[in-house]
């Protein structure tokens, strides 16, 4: 697993993920730690290294 640091975009707190490099591109839905707003979440490794990571509150297009 890769923990990974980033701002959420409902409340600007910064809050990590573990994400899985396995899965390759990954999307999902997970509610923020702080403000508890659903969060989506779309990423990306190759080689064991992320090379994509946005995270988008419910209300944009992916």
């Amino acid at each position: 697993m890769f923990e990974h640091f980033f701002q959420c975009p409902y409340c600007w707190e910064e809050i990590s993920m573990l994400l899985d490099p396995s899965l390759g591109k990954t999307e999902y839905v997970e509610d923020c730690e702080i403000c508890c707003r659903p969060i989506n979440v779309v990423y990306g490794f190759e080689h064991q290294e992320l090379i994509h990571f946005e995270a988008r509150n419910s209300e944009e297009d992916f």
